[in-house]
């Protein structure tokens, strides 16, 4: 038997029992597991964390534990500087795209409302999901921890709220995407960069009132659904509005 002790920083206290949220708890192990394994064990998926110290000294996921080690996770730093020790998750972080599980098709419809670029399948299977991840270098977003504690995931984020609006502030403030946010430029139904035509060439799927009193579009070049700045328009803005000043220092 081995003793260790551990500490979980900020919002990595989320996936633990209340007993050992934001306290240094202790674990007794049968054997030296990876750091890696000892913190899954622990219910944290590995990629919520970006920082791990032992006994002071920065490690990576398959530093193998010792007896009275005391261990400290600390969650990604996107707005941080930490390169003085070992970051466990790979940058740049900026040019993000998103696959998003099927549980999450509302705060995909909400985060390309916001420009941003979210692949989603509602039948997708989670093989369908790490498939995509990997072909096209997506960052996962899932409510099933298990799937983040794969191997093979090296980008994800498990999303904590059941309110959409709320879920899509999470992910903006975990990767740090207000400054990259671009409203109206992606269709919401199958992720395309809409594209400006002039009114004559969608004349064909437009209402009469909307023919009557609007003269600027844009198109899915995938899908052909035609968007207008409406007055429906103006609950969006409302939300991009609700988005940005939450993160205004």
């Amino acid at each position: 038997m081995i003793t260790v002790f551990l500490r979980f920083y900020e919002e990595l206290n989320d996936f633990l029992p209340l007993e050992h949220q934001k306290v240094r708890f202790q674990r007794k192990l049968k054997q030296s597991p990876s750091v890696k394994d000892l913190i899954e064990s622990c219910g944290v998926p590995h990629p919520e964390v970006d920082l791990i110290l032992i006994n002071g000294e920065s490690v990576g996921f398959d530093h193998r534990i010792s007896n009275r080690d005391d261990i400290s996770i600390y969650p990604v730093f996107e707005s941080f500087d930490i390169s003085d020790v070992k970051r466990l998750q790979a940058r740049p972080l900026r040019q993000l795209q998103f696959v998003a599980d099927g549980n999450l098709g509302k705060l995909a419809r909400k985060m390309r409302l916001l420009g941003l670029d979210v692949a989603f399948d509602a039948s997708a299977a989670k093989d369908d999901l790490l498939q995509t991840m990997i072909n096209d270098n997506r960052v996962i977003l899932t409510t099933n921890r298990g799937l983040l504690m794969r191997k093979i995931v090296e980008r994800g984020y498990c999303v904590r709220s059941d309110n959409p609006t709320i879920q899509t502030r999470e992910v903006i403030r975990r990767f740090d995407l207000v400054n990259v946010i671009s409203p109206f430029t992606r269709c919401v139904c199958c992720n395309a960069v809409l594209k400006s035509v002039n009114k004559e060439e969608v004349l064909e799927y437009l209402k009469a009132d909307t023919r009557k009193f609007y003269d600027a579009f844009t198109q899915c070049p995938e899908c052909r659904k035609v968007y207008w700045y409406g007055s429906h328009t103006v609950r969006i803005q409302k939300f991009v509005e609700w988005i940005r000043k939450d993160f205004s220092v």
